[in-house]
Formats: C-alpha cells, sequence, structure tokens
C-alpha cells in the first residue's frame, strides 16, 4: 500500500474519532459518557496495523490534548485528559494497538469480537477507573459502578458492531 495511501486511511480513521465523539449521552450518577468512539477506535485497531494504528490514536489525543473539541461531548483540552475521564483517554493507543497486535490474521468476526472484548475493555476500565479515582478520590467500589459496570453491556455491543464492520472491511480491502 502507497505511504498516500495509508496516510489517507488514517486521517479519515482519525476524523471518524473525532466525529464520534459527538455521537455520546451523559449518566447521571457518573462522569463519564456513552459515546460512539468506542465502535470507531475497535474499526481502527482492525482496519489498520499496529503501528499505525498507535500513531492514528496518539494523534487524535493530541488533537484533544491542544484544544480541539474532539473528546466525548465535544470537549478538548489538558483540562479534559487530566480530569476525571482523562484515563479512559490516556487507555486508547495502549489498548486498541494491542487489539491491532493481536487480531489475526484470519479476518472472522468470532475473532474479531472476542478479542475486542477481552482486550480493549478490562485496560479501557482500568485506565479510567484509576484515572476517577485519582482525580476524584473515590474509593474502587465507587469506581467500578461509576466508571465500568454500567457502560460494559454497551460495550460489548459497540465491539459487536466493530467486529462486524472490520470483517467487511477486510473482506472488502479496504
Amino acid at each position: 500500500m502507497s505511504d498516500t495511501r495509508k496516510l489517507t486511511k488514517m486521517a479519515l480513521l482519525i476524523a471518524l474519532c473525532c466525529v464520534s465523539a459527538y455521537i455520546s449521552f451523559p449518566l447521571p450518577f457518573t462522569p463519564a459518557m456513552v459515546t460512539a468512539s468506542t465502535l470507531v477506535f475497535c474499526l481502527i485497531a482492525f482496519m489498520l496495523p499496529p503501528k499505525e494504528t498507535f500513531i492514528a490514536l496518539c494523534v487524535y489525543v493530541l488533537i484533544g490534548a491542544v484544544g480541539l473539541p474532539v473528546f466525548a461531548g465535544g470537549i478538548g483540552g489538558l483540562g479534559k485528559i487530566l480530569g476525571p475521564t482523562g484515563g479512559f483517554i490516556w487507555s486508547y493507543p495502549i489498548a486498541y494497538t494491542l487489539l491491532s497486535v493481536c487480531k489475526g490474521k484470519k479476518h472472522s468476526f468470532f475473532t474479531y469480537f472476542w478479542r475486542s472484548v477481552v482486550i480493549t475493555i478490562p485496560i479501557t476500565y482500568i485506565f479510567g477507573m484509576i484515572g476517577g479515582m485519582i482525580v476524584t478520590g473515590i474509593n474502587f467500589e465507587a469506581a467500578l459502578v461509576g466508571y465500568a459496570l454500567p457502560f460494559i453491556p454497551g460495550d460489548i455491543m459497540k465491539c459487536a458492531m466493530a467486529a462486524w464492520l472490520g470483517t467487511k472491511a477486510a473482506k472488502l480491502n479496504i
């Protein structure tokens, strides 16, 4: 694949990350939001090799860090990254690059789905909970209830949708 095509693909997927963050809604008992970004991050891991996945997600985090409103709810800036939900943001390059490394050569829905659930959800929640505990001073149980448990069903569904889209993209060689 040419460098121009790789860069264009990465840029389009980063733009999709930015747009997906606006598809979000808050929950009344937590600072974390339900967002479509999880689906897009998994899709990036399925469509790009690990190095490009890492670069794309680091660029996304940097774009938000400098203040562009690309994080959940249309927010950006260092305050978001260092705030109660910043741990989630720090996890993205790590969790989804690891998914890209572990996705395997076989492009099957089950493989993509299972690996995305087993790899990305625990890593993202651990980072999110630790960040929330550090910033807000809550205990582990409160972090588990506010930063992880309510999001598990939705994230599993988003992993399933990403696995389905990822297998379709792989078959079309996109």
